[in-house]
């Protein structure tokens, strides 16, 4: 008789079950739906990050940015300066819906020296954690002038994993990857460890070195065979490594970043904005 208690109980279970068997996969959809639009939308943030050579401050590219800016579609600027201790300080902001934002990060002691780049690049590893948990992005792009680009090298090799974000693009700027020394033979202690280190080099990453040549041998701080030295390190190891050399005009090591030809291989081949121009004549 379908009144006894124990016929009751018996529905009561097999409604519970039937519930539990819908319910139960449903919410693993739905958590793998929020997870991946989360990670789709953190995706859309991908800022280019400067590292400026030794010597130099958070303002080192305002020149470089705001020609950018005017050549393209524009760009938020955020500086930010780490200290020893471990802290930020910042100016400027990301603008709102801004997915490709400008971050330069300068350091307050900024000396040169293999010693000191080591150790900056320890603290733009503690700055590079802040920024991403802070903005949630995922994938990045970076700039590095002079000692900037040893920084960055130094950063993907000991710091840098794939639970932290993944770096797609790399443009060094007259990088002495061999410090001062002109005769490739004699490899500095610095060009003997980023060749050692190498493997660890994201193989989805695409390289460009950049260098500039004021006379036949460099840019006149930097030899051109040191900025050429990439190669040791980059090729075979990553997706593309290209090696650049610019001349003529604003070739110096202080003004390549500066140098026309070197802002429109950034606007060629580091944003995805298009140009003003692009925009003017589709």
């Amino acid at each position: 008789m379908w009144h006894k208690p124990w016929v009751k109980w018996l529905l009561v279970v097999l409604a519970c079950g039937l519930i539990g068997a819908v319910a139960w996969p449903a919410q693993r959809w739905m958590k793998s739906t929020v997870h991946s639009q989360r990670v789709v939308h953190n995706s859309r943030l991908q800022p280019i990050i400067f590292i400026p050579g030794s010597s130099a401050t958070q303002e080192r590219f305002n020149s470089v940015i705001a020609t950018l800016n005017k050549q393209t579609t524009g760009h938020s600027l955020l500086k930010v300066t780490v200290h020893p201790d471990g802290s930020l300080s910042e100016s400027g902001a990301i603008a709102p819906h801004d997915d490709e934002p400008y971050i330069v990060v300068a350091f307050s002691d900024n000396r040169d020296g293999y010693t000191h780049i080591k150790q900056q690049a320890k603290w733009f590893n503690i700055a590079f954690k802040q920024l991403a948990a802070t903005y949630h992005f995922n994938q990045f792009r970076g700039i590095g002038h002079s000692n900037g680009g040893l920084i960055f090298t130094l950063f993907l090799e000991k710091y840098l994993t794939a639970d932290d974000a993944t770096m797609t693009r790399l443009m060094t700027i007259g990088t002495p990857y061999n410090l001062e020394e002109s005769n490739p033979l004699n490899r500095t202690q610095l060009l003997h460890d980023l060749v050692k280190g190498r493997a660890q080099l994201p193989k989805q990453l695409t390289v460009y070195a950049v260098a500039g040549t004021e006379t036949y041998a460099g840019d006149g701080t930097v030899p051109l065979t040191s900025a050429s030295a990439g190669k040791y390190i980059f090729q075979n190891q990553v997706r593309h490594y290209t090696q650049i050399t610019v001349s003529g005009q604003d070739a110096g090591h202080s003004d390549l970043p500066e140098n026309q030809q070197i802002i429109d291989y950034i606007k060629q081949d580091i944003l995805t904005r298009p140009t003003r121009q692009s925009l003017r004549h589709p």
